[in-house]
C-alpha cells in the first residue's frame, strides 16, 4: 500500500511537471477546456471578436485607399474645370475676334477629352472608379458628329453607361460606408426634370409591383393611385421630389441636387412604364427614358460641350451668361462631392484608429487569458521540479530496497 500510494504521488507531480513544460514549449496556457473552463469560455470570444477586429480594420484601411484614388481623380477634374471657366471669362469679354475664341473652343474641345477620360478611369483592380455597381463597364460612351465652326469630328454627346453607387463596405457591427461615388453623381451639373406625358388622371396600379428610384425600392399595391404613388416617393429616401404636372397631367420628377436619376422598374411589375416614364429595356442604366417623356437637366459634359460650341459660334453672349453659368453649376457640385468623399475618408480613419486601439485591449485580455504568464510558469517549473525531487528522496528512505526486490 505504502509503494502504491507513493506511485500514485509521484505520477501526479509527473503529470503536473509535463503540463507546465508543454505550457512552457507552446506559450499558452489553456491546452484543454478543463484546465481553465471560464478563461477558455472568455478566450473563445474574445478571439471572435479579435477577428472581426482585423477584418473591419483592413476594410478600413482599404476604404481609405480608395478613397485617396477617387479624391486625387476628382480634383484633378476639379483643376480642368476651373481651366474651362478661365477660358470662358476670356472668350466672354468681346475683346477676342472670331479666330482667338476658335482657338479656344478647340482648347476646351481637347480638355472636354480629358475630362471623359478621367470619369473612365479604373482603380489597380482593373474595377471601373465611376461606374458604380457595373465596375467592368466603361461608364461613359462618347458620341461623336460635326459642330458649326468646327472643322473636324467632334465630342457631340457623352452617355453614362454605369449604374448606382451601392458598394459599400462594413467598418464596425452593423456599420457600412459607401465606397463609391457614381458618374452619374459625379460628373453632373443641373437638377434634372422628368415628366410624362401620360395624363395618368384615372390611373390606378392593376396589380401589386414595385419600382426602383436611384435604388431605392417603392412598394406598390394593388389599386393606388397616381396621387398615392407619388406620396409615396416623396416620403422615400431617394433624393427625388415627384409631383402631378398640371399641363400633361402625368407624373413628374425632380432631383433634389445636381445628380442623374436612376428608374427602373421591378422584374414583376412595369409601373413606371405604364406612367409613361422609362421605356422597356434589356438595360436598366439611364439613359431609358420614354420616348414622350421631357427630361432636362445635363451634365457637366454637356456644360462643356454647349460652352465649346458657342465659342466656335463666337456667340459671346451664350457663353458669358448661359456657358459660364453651366460651368459654376458644374463646379458647384464637385465641390459637394468632394466634401462628400473627404468626409467618408475622415469617418474611415477615424474608425480605422479606434479599430487599432480596440485590437490592442482586446489583444491583451485575450492574452491574459490564453497566453501564459513566463515567469510565473517558470518559477511554477522550479518548485515542482524541487518537490518533485524531494519525494523521490523521501519514497527512497521510507520504502528501501530489500532482497526481496533483487531476487524478482
Amino acid at each position: 500500500m505504502p509503494n502504491t500510494d507513493m506511485q500514485y504521488r509521484l505520477r501526479r507531480q509527473e503529470e503536473g511537471l509535463a503540463k507546465v513544460e508543454a505550457q512552457l514549449g507552446s506559450g499558452i496556457r489553456l491546452h484543454e477546456l478543463r484546465d481553465d473552463p471560464m478563461a477558455a469560455a472568455h478566450a473563445v470570444r474574445y478571439e471572435s471578436y479579435l477577428a472581426r477586429l482585423n477584418r473591419y480594420e483592413t476594410n478600413t484601411r482599404a476604404a481609405m485607399e480608395h478613397y485617396d484614388l477617387m479624391d486625387g481623380y476628382l480634383r484633378e477634374y476639379n483643376d480642368i474645370l476651373q481651366r474651362v471657366r478661365q477660358l470662358a471669362v476670356e472668350g466672354a469679354t468681346g475683346t477676342e475676334g472670331p479666330d482667338e475664341t476658335r482657338y479656344m473652343a478647340v482648347e476646351i474641345n481637347e480638355l472636354l477629352k480629358e475630362l471623359v477620360d478621367i470619369a473612365n478611369k479604373t482603380g489597380p483592380d482593373g474595377k471601373q472608379l465611376f461606374a458604380g455597381d457595373k465596375a467592368f463597364t466603361e461608364p461613359f460612351r462618347i458620341i461623336e458628329g460635326t459642330v458649326e465652326g468646327g472643322g473636324e469630328s467632334l465630342v457631340v454627346g457623352v452617355e453614362y453607361r454605369g449604374a448606382g453607387a451601392n458598394r459599400r463596405t462594413e467598418i464596425s457591427d452593423g456599420s457600412y460606408t459607401t465606397l463609391d461615388i457614381s458618374g452619374g453623381e459625379a460628373f453632373w451639373a443641373e437638377k434634372m426634370n422628368i415628366v410624362s406625358r401620360f395624363d395618368a388622371t384615372n390611373y390606378r396600379a392593376a396589380a401589386g409591383g414595385a419600382f426602383f428610384v436611384d435604388g431605392v425600392e417603392i412598394e406598390i399595391t394593388q389599386g393606388d393611385t397616381l396621387h398615392t404613388i407619388v406620396a409615396k416617393i416623396n416620403e422615400s429616401t431617394a433624393p427625388v421630389k415627384a409631383y402631378v404636372d398640371p399641363q400633361t397631367r402625368g407624373i413628374a420628377l425632380t432631383g433634389t441636387n445636381a445628380h442623374l436619376i436612376r428608374l427602373e422598374d421591378r422584374q414583376d411589375s412595369q409601373i413606371l412604364q405604364d406612367l409613361g416614364v422609362i421605356r422597356a429595356t434589356g438595360d436598366p442604366a439611364a439613359p431609358n427614358w420614354h420616348e414622350t417623356a421631357l427630361v432636362s437637366g445635363g451634365s457637366a459634359f454637356d456644360m462643356v460641350i454647349r460652352l465649346r460650341d458657342a465659342l466656335y459660334r463666337h456667340d459671346q453672349d451664350f457663353v458669358g451668361s448661359q456657358g459660364i453659368g453651366g460651368i459654376d453649376l458644374a463646379l458647384s457640385n464637385i465641390a459637394a462631392r468632394l466634401t462628400t468623399e473627404g468626409s467618408r475618408r475622415q469617418r474611415s480613419e477615424m474608425a480605422w484608429q479606434r479599430i487599432g486601439e480596440e485590437i490592442n485591449n482586446v489583444s491583451a485580455s485575450l492574452g491574459r487569458e490564453k497566453y501564459l504568464d513566463f515567469a510565473g510558469a517558470a518559477t511554477d517549473l522550479a518548485m515542482m521540479d524541487f518537490a518533485h525531487r524531494a519525494a523521490l528522496q523521501t519514497t527512497a528512505k521510507i520504502i528501501p530496497p530489500s532482497l526481496l526486490d533483487f531476487l524478482r
